[in-house]
């Protein structure tokens, strides 16, 4: 087994998987484990051993869709996440904002979260076990197209494939003439399933002792930024562009939770909310990226005959129109080097753009950025130029204007539409009910204005949304006029571009791509992170025990604490090797080992780097600075190779 599962990560390090590698499926319970399937047991067992995470309420028997970060997790998450602060919200000088959990039902109601945010579902007809109705058939079709004793004919092969390609688009009825079509039944039991059926994945909840006001755990941070654009806007001056960013726990009550931290109902985002006039959607910060030539898998490249993608810099991939705008490039570009900088492989990295039958109808552009593990291919980040959709939909829903202004350089004269309510038939009409109806017509923007006056050219009435319902709208109700008038500047609804980060699926590929295990010690598993992501910097041994060498190391670790390194001392009785494995299956880039030449010689310590294992001596008193610039970037393990005298491993110490 342990040849075997050496076999397997060695085969995912060398790259043996290629772009495009399906989703793993449900194997029989006879046939052997793959090597994607014995390299994940291998690390999985590493992870939930050493603590990285488990099950959440395991004494329990564990829930679904819940886990626990131990000590090193957490340690790498908030690494993970205080390196994303300073890549974005520093760098960017982003407007940071910590908002509830608990969301009022009126804002999920503005989003479309309460009306359309579900999945449909079926269940086992005998058991009445729930799953997700699309991963069913899904499965069941490309098992079916891999199957070369299932006999199928050219049309038909043609025919599965376009249901496959189409099944985001199916609704519960197209959902459940496919599923009838193709004989799905339910993966384990084999039973009939259910027609499918809608499902909320929100946790809904009640606000207040009474339970009269109904909420729900948000299943997105961004709302809570969106719902602030008025007061984030006087905050930074009434000045366009600029972002807003929020890292928080989102929920979501999925139907069947599986792979591991990929698909969770409780999970950690960081999202950010770029507002910009959506006349100009440059980017003055384009040309620091515009060389970086990340894998791009546009609509035209999922389309044609290879299907893979292809290194393209994104300045042309801009110029040729690939990418809507250059701000939706530009955090493309910075996505890319932030989870390069964490240690995701960028040959394992591609940025997929949503087809056609993907993109939501107010979305000018949308990609998501997909890394590859032993999974298949997951979507890790979303990048989507938004439009204004946003700020609309809520401005609608509370009769607040949620508009820029800009002031022009020079006044213009423009033809521009003005909207007079006959405020005295709409309140005979409407009665009090037409108060939030008054108010939004009396601050019409000329975007509604327009779209209002096309509905009355072609005889039909307007629909506004206005203090939480929606109001017919006729002519009569409302003149609007074209005119020409002297502008100083104008009010608009800025556009949103948002890149939004899954955390925890980002950390889970993380751990794919860090994993392996030693050539010559298949039974040695070591995660190869990035010193600033490793839970720990470094480790100090006292070769024995004895007082005087942990005193040392115990002097040795608090230097390196007051350098804001996290460490851990070692004085277990155990050999230096079982030691240095131990912090290598934690991932801890260095290691200090105190020995009698450190108390009655030249007073050096042994260094060591994890993943050459090579090790140099360093004086005691100076190793911690070593340490600290070694994680900062300023040196690299070749620097000290170069300024410090080698030391040769003890056979026993790498045994």
């Amino acid at each position: 087994m342990a040849s075997a599962a050496k076999a397997a990560v060695e085969a995912v390090q060398d790259g043996v998987h290629k772009l495009g590698l399906k989703e793993s499926k449900k194997k029989d319970a006879k046939a052997p484990p793959s090597a994607k399937e014995l390299f994940r047991a291998a690390m999985t067992n590493v992870l939930e051993r050493r603590l990285f995470f488990i099950p959440s309420f395991k004494i329990y028997g564990s829930v679904a869709g819940f886990y626990d970060f131990g000590p090193p997790g957490c340690a790498i998450k908030q690494n993970v996440t205080q390196l994303w602060r300073q890549h974005f919200i520093l760098e960017e000088s982003m407007l940071e904002v910590e908002c509830p959990a608990v969301t009022p039902e009126a804002v999920l109601k503005a989003s479309g979260h309460v009306d359309r945010f579900t999945d449909f579902m079926v269940t086992d007809m005998k058991t009445g076990e729930c799953h997700r109705a699309d991963h069913l058939l899904k499965a069941a079709l490309e098992a079916l197209l891999e199957d070369p004793k299932a006999g199928l004919t050219p049309e038909k092969k043609t025919e599965a494939e376009d249901v496959l390609a189409r099944i985001d688009e199916l609704d519960s009825i197209g959902l459940g003439t496919a599923l009838t079509r193709y004989g799905v039944k339910t993966p384990d039991t084999k039973n009939d399933i259910s027609a499918p059926f809608p499902f909320n994945l929100m946790f809904r909840t009640s606000i207040g002792p009474k339970g009269d006001a109904v909420g729900y755990l948000r299943p997105e941070t961004a709302q809570g930024i969106f719902v602030n654009f008025k007061d984030l806007l006087y905050y930074n001056g009434g000045k366009l562009p600029f972002a807003a960013a929020q890292i928080g726990q989102s929920y979501r009550n999925e139907i069947s939770p599986r792979a591991g931290l990929l698909r969770v109902r409780e999970f950690t985002q960081a999202e950010i909310e770029h507002f910009v006039n959506p006349d100009d959607k440059d980017h003055p910060k384009f040309e620091s990226i515009q060389q970086l030539k990340p894998l791009l898998f546009s609509q035209e490249l999922q389309t044609n005959e290879t299907k893979q993608p292809e290194a393209m810099s994104l300045g042309d991939a801009v110029t040729n129109k690939i990418i809507a705008n250059q701000t939706l490039a530009y955090f493309i570009g910075r996505t890319y080097l932030f989870l390069v900088g964490i240690g995701i492989s960028p040959k394992r990295l591609r940025f997929r753009q949503h087809l056609p039958n993907e993109m939501a109808h107010y979305a000018a552009d949308c990609w998501d950025a997909e890394v590859e593990c032993s999974y298949g291919w997951v979507e890790c980040v979303g990048l989507a130029d938004r439009s204004a959709y946003d700020l609309r939909a809520h401005s609608d829903a509370s009769n607040q204007a949620l508009e820029a202004y800009e002031k022009f350089p020079e006044p213009r004269f423009a033809q521009v539409l003005v909207a007079k309510p006959e405020k005295a038939k709409i309140g005979k009409l409407y009665k009090k009910e037409g108060k939030p109806l008054l108010e939004k017509l009396d601050n019409l923007s000329q975007e509604d204005a327009a779209c209002m006056k096309k509905s009355f050219g072609e005889g039909k009435p307007a629909t506004v949304s206005a203090g939480g319902r929606d109001f017919e709208v006729t002519p009569d109700l409302l003149d609007i006029q074209e005119k020409e008038e002297k502008l100083n500047g104008r009010k608009f609804t800025p556009s949103v571009i948002e890149p939004s980060f899954g955390i925890g699926r980002i950390i889970y590929c993380m751990f794919e791509h860090a994993y392996y295990t030693r050539q010559n010690n298949e039974d040695k598993s070591v995660f190869r992170f990035k010193a600033a992501v490793a839970p720990l910097k470094a480790a100090v041994f006292p070769l024995v025990q004895q007082p005087e060498m942990n005193s040392t190391a115990r002097s040795i670790s608090a230097a390196l604490t007051r350098a804001g390194l996290a460490n851990t001392v070692d004085t277990t009785g155990t050999t230096i090797g079982k030691r240095y494995a131990r912090t290598d299956e934690l991932g801890v880039p260095y290691d200090i080992t105190v020995d009698r030449a450190s108390i009655d010689g030249d007073g050096s310590v042994t260094l060591r780097e994890r993943d050459s294992t090579s090790q140099v001596r360093v004086h005691k008193e100076k190793v911690a600075a070593v340490v600290q610039q070694l994680v900062s970037g300023e040196l690299t393990w070749q620097n000290v190779l170069d300024t410090f005298p080698a030391q040769q491993p003890a056979a026993e110490e790498e045994a």
